[in-house]
């Protein structure tokens, strides 16, 4: 295959400088460890917002215990040391956009999507090595643009994670010149989303054309491993739906500052006096773009971390994935239909009972491939001697977490039960069981299996399993109680978690059982942070380069993989598991070796 034998700079002769090498590198690994990196940074500052939330829910109106923090917030957001409803506001906002944003996806796709699916496919790098760059930058800017929002006048964006018209168009404290209305935290949200779509596009593109284009000899379709299946439709739907929403952001960006009125409709009246840059816009537009990113947004979060879960659970079990086919299959059908569910968010803006009924049909369709998916990699360890490695107890607390996720989210899925449950806490618990519980567990599961290639070392079993065991009981602690609290009306927006609603009173004592178990949850997260940095220095070191015994080709490289990734271009002769084969002299079969005599 021709486009193999190009050389890459650094193979020939001249040493690359230490800047370009893992500054403004252009190997897909260390631009991977980059993302990496940084999106646990941003899920990191993400989790410390939602830890002062939590205070103010469970304590409402009492003064923050640690002085240091309130005097670092200052008097504005924190008056006497008693959280401002307009900073709880943006501690929201902020979180959300955070989470997804900033680190989950950057860390299923940047991170895992970079360093391994060249290394899976046979490639010796990205199809676009400099784009691949880029793309990272231009995400570390629009994250940083984001973090810069909560110093300027007025503090960070507060119009929730979704930026929903007209809320966020007109909210522009003061400001007569087009510079200050554009400092202002809302519209520096607008810009950080714009730069961090700009990133997942030129990653997205990228990561079809390695898996088209540049695949090894023999590596056919159906011998692809399912992550890189899950990462490829995670790329299709990055690319077909974050430009509806970068077009829908400049658009209210320019209602900010430019007097447009997109989503601006006639005759609002803000502060008693009737809005003068109104014409006719409309502010369900703006829910519409947003919402058709958003969904396939959904699938995005989750779809790397099926794939993290099949490979981890097929070298765990020893036995081929379950219904390998029926997954693809699934997966290829679920991309596809994650572009017609989007309305379902929006059941409470009077569509009408038609279009209801067109979109409460495709979510209950859409929910047919998770459970397909689900039920496979159930089904696979069926009659498998597994292995309690720390990867496969995060993978398998994936598997009932996210079937928690997507069964509560059913309900949401049906216009009639939606009118009750929209906009309550329980749609809070539904989205955070797929995310949290979900895919953050397969992605730690990912983190401790793939650590010994990427560094040569394995993480400590002993923390490891410590991390998992406190996270997986403090999770379920912080979101489920959500559930009951949403089935009895309380509204997820109030800051003070119900304090002063009658039909909250009943479950108000929950906020306190929530916030100590996120409390716990955030200590589990330090016994982790220590065992990843201790293990990069003084971790046990990997006797082979496939300490697992995969099959996969990313453990037929060097420990670290060098740059260039293969000492001689792999061949593949087989699917991506076939463990414990007939006759075979041991349980596994790489897919690069040559059958055996």
């Amino acid at each position: 295959m021709s486009h193999h034998t190009h050389e890459h700079g650094g193979h020939g002769g001249h040493e690359l400088s230490f800047i370009r090498k893992y500054i403004f590198s252009t190997d897909h690994k260390v631009i991977g460890i980059q993302y990496g990196i940084t999106s646990l940074v941003f899920l990191f500052i993400g989790f410390c917002l939602v830890m002062l939330m939590r205070w103010q829910l469970a304590y409402p109106g009492q003064p923050f215990p640690w002085e240091w923090v309130n005097k670092w917030l200052g008097e504005a957001r924190m008056p006497g040391g008693v959280m401002a409803p307009e900073f709880y506001n943006q501690l929201g906002a902020m979180h959300g956009t955070i989470m997804i944003f900033l680190g989950v996806v950057p860390l299923a796709v940047g991170a895992f999507g970079n360093y391994l699916v060249p290394l899976q496919v046979g490639a010796q790098d990205m199809a676009f090595p400099k784009l691949n760059m880029s793309s990272y930058w231009v995400y570390l800017v629009g994250g940083l643009v984001m973090l810069f929002s909560f110093f300027v006048p007025g503090g960070a964006a507060q119009s929730g994670w979704t930026s929903y018209s007209p809320l966020a168009n007109v909210t522009v404290p003061g400001g007569e010149t087009f510079m200050s209305r554009l400092l202002t935290g809302q519209s520096l949200w607008l810009v950080g989303m714009v730069f961090l779509i700009t990133s997942s596009l030129l990653g997205s593109i990228n990561i079809i054309c390695t898996i088209v284009q540049l695949r090894a000899e023999g590596l056919t379709w159906m011998r692809l491993p399912f992550f890189c299946w899950a990462q490829l439709i995670t790329s299709f739907l990055l690319l077909l739906a974050f430009p509806p929403l970068e077009a829908a952001g400049i658009m209210q960006l320019m209602d900010r500052v430019a007097g447009t009125s997109f989503f601006i409709p006639s005759g609002l009246v803000v502060s008693g006096k009737e809005l003068v840059a109104s014409g006719g816009g409309s502010a369900l537009l703006w829910q519409h773009l947003f919402w058709f990113l958003a969904h396939p947004e959904v699938y995005v979060l989750i779809l790397p971390a099926l794939g993290i879960v099949a490979e981890i659970i097929a070298n765990n079990t020893r036995k081929p994935l379950w219904g390998y086919k029926s997954m693809v299959y699934s997966a290829i059908f679920l991309g596809f239909m994650s572009f017609i569910v989007w309305a379902h968010h929006m059941f409470l803006t009077g569509m009408g009972t038609t279009i209801n009924a067109f979109f409460q049909t495709t979510t209950m369709i859409i929910s047919v491939p998770s459970i397909i998916i689900l039920t496979a990699l159930m089904l696979s360890l069926w009659g498998g001697s597994i292995r309690f490695t720390v990867p496969m107890l995060f993978a398998l607390a994936f598997l009932p977490m996210f079937g928690i996720g997507g069964l509560t989210g059913l309900p949401l899925g049906l216009a009639t039960s939606d009118i009750h449950l929209h906009d309550t806490y329980y749609v809070i618990g539904h989205f955070h069981y797929v995310v949290a519980p979900g895919t953050l567990f397969a992605l730690f599961a990912g983190i401790y299996y793939w650590f010994p290639k990427v560094t040569g070392r394995r993480m400590n079993d002993t923390l490891g399993k410590i991390h998992f065991w406190i996270s997986l009981v403090a999770m379920n602690g912080v979101f489920f109680p959500m559930f009951i609290q949403g089935m009895a009306g309380v509204s997820r927006r109030l800051y003070d978690g119900g304090l002063t609603y009658l039909h909250a009173q009943d479950v108000l004592i929950l906020n306190k059982v929530m916030s100590h178990s996120a409390w716990l949850l955030g200590a589990a997260q330090l016994v982790f942070i220590i065992n990843f940095f201790w293990s990069i220095w003084a971790g046990k070191r990997v006797e082979n380069d496939n300490p697992w015994e995969a099959t996969t080709l990313e453990w037929a490289t060097p420990t670290p993989p060098p740059h260039g990734n293969f000492e001689k271009i792999p061949v593949v002769y087989r699917g991506p598991y076939e463990y414990s084969p007939a006759g075979a002299r041991r349980d596994f079969l790489p897919q690069h070796v040559p059958q055996e005599a």
